[in-house]
């Protein structure tokens, strides 16, 4: 769950420490996102309160460190789809990946629809390779004539958000969220 480098130099027990605090974390920002007090989150740890302010002096980097770590995840993932065979169904099947993880964890939700202005502005370069990779497939699925080619790189965190709040809102059984994707094909 963590990069290397934030593992470096620390003890076996303090290493554990972290990374049972970030899964705790990733947990509790998943389901109640970033107002959940950091002691639940030591407490979902099993560790104390200092513990978890030894690793992240604040809430907001501990926050910081699980949303970059869901948005490296996904950017990997749309990077390992950039080869595909059949780009339109990729694009597609990948915009259903993001939308379902960001519907089901509200941090990751959060900071892909965040501004510059917003505490997790220290994430931008993370969430700008995320919209590269994003944007590439994109770009080769229009390629390919599978999605519409007045439709932009810099339109899918606003189709995106859109796509989400539709799924929140849709009754149960309605395809509305599918009708918004549909949109997007050629």
């Amino acid at each position: 769950m963590t990069s290397s480098a934030s593992r470096t130099g620390l003890r076996a027990d303090a290493r554990r420490n972290r990374e049972r605090v970030l899964a705790a974390a990733h947990e509790a920002f998943a389901a109640e996102g970033p107002s959940v007090p950091l002691d639940e989150i030591a407490r979902r740890a099993g560790v104390g309160a200092g513990t978890v302010y030894r690793h992240f002096p604040s809430k907001e980097m501990l926050f910081q460190a699980v949303v970059l770590d869901r948005i490296g995840w996904l950017t990997e993932q749309a990077r390992a789809r950039l080869g595909a065979a059949d780009p339109g169904a990729v694009f597609f099947e990948f915009f259903d990946v993001v939308a379902t993880h960001a519907l089901l964890n509200k941090a990751l939700c959060d900071a892909l629809g965040t501004t510059a202005d917003e505490p997790v502005r220290v994430c931008a370069d993370e969430i700008g390779k995320f919209h590269d990779a994003f944007g590439e497939l994109l770009s080769r699925a229009q390629a390919v004539g599978a999605v519409r080619m007045d439709v932009h790189a810099d339109d899918l965190s606003a189709l995106l958000a859109g796509y989400l709040a539709i799924q929140r809102q849709a009754p149960a059984g309605r395809p509305l969220a599918r009708i918004i994707a549909d949109g997007l094909r050629a």
